[in-house]
């Protein structure tokens, strides 16, 4: 059965014969993507880092070096007296 989200409701494509207002248990699984990453082409094993190679740019660069070097700060700072 296919059920679609719509918010914080699910539409079902089929009555299950369940009672309006009865509580059930849901398992949610998605089935696909409704649009495809840049760079996609079908069959591809490409990563999605190699797929966004093509739209990467020198402040993408310059802000992840800014992550990388944040990350080796030192957390801890020694305490006075």
């Amino acid at each position: 059965m296919t059920m679609r989200i719509h918010g914080k409701t699910i539409e079902l494509d089929e009555d299950l014969g369940v009672a309006d207002g009865q509580d059930v248990a849901v398992e949610v699984r998605v089935i696909g993507l409704k649009k495809k990453p840049p760079g996609w082409r079908p069959g591809e094993t490409e990563t999605t880092a190699g797929m966004m190679a093509g739209h990467w740019t020198e402040e993408d660069d310059r802000i992840l070096d800014a992550i990388e070097r944040d990350r080796h700060r030192p957390s801890m700072r020694e305490l006075s007296g």
